[in-house]
């Protein structure tokens, strides 16, 4: 009886040691969330710009250079877009698309990139700040890194290309 006492009491301290323990998808996530910001691409957890999502995930931004805000944009994969969505390349569709057009080597590359991108990369967001990448990580960081540069030129290409162009006011008096 008392083996069994001892057994149930270490059972009880042990386990809650094992739940802590980091299972096999949240150390390959780990360590590419840490690869990728080592490359200085910041990486949150927020809920998704898809309609009733509300459960958080995993954002890739690359920020826009200072003083150098990007286009409004946002594409969609067929998946979870609405077929009334326009469609701009293989599989996936603008959700918002950005009032100028892109140039045409930028348009080209995010293209190609677009057919890249695993499954599970849903949206690709540009705004004022930076350029996002919204995916489920299905990846390591091995693969992953292949998209780098084409984000880093894509990005760079976007660079100083605000929609919203500042119109001076008037002068101050």
């Amino acid at each position: 009886m008392i083996w069994l006492i001892i057994l149930l009491t270490m059972f009880l301290v042990i386990s809650p040691v094992i739940w802590l323990k980091p299972n096999p998808r949240q150390k390959r996530v780990g360590s590419l969330r840490n690869a990728a910001m080592q490359t200085g691409i910041k990486v949150t957890l927020r809920v998704p710009p898809l309609h009733g999502e509300k459960t958080p995930m995993p954002a890739y931004r690359w920020p826009y250079p200072p003083r150098q805000p990007g286009p409004d944009f946002m594409l969609v994969r067929d998946s979870h877009a609405a077929e009334a969505l326009k469609p701009f390349a293989h599989d996936w569709r603008w959700r918002k698309e950005p009032l100028r057009p892109l140039p045409e080597g930028v348009e080209a590359r995010l293209k190609r990139l677009l057919e890249r991108l695993p499954q599970d990369a849903l949206v690709v967001e540009s705004g004022a700040d930076a350029l996002t990448l919204w995916w489920q990580e299905s990846q390591g960081f091995a693969r992953f890194s292949t998209y780098l540069e084409d984000f880093e030129a894509l990005r760079d290409g976007l660079a100083g290309r605000p929609d919203d162009r500042q119109v001076p006011g008037p002068p101050a008096f």
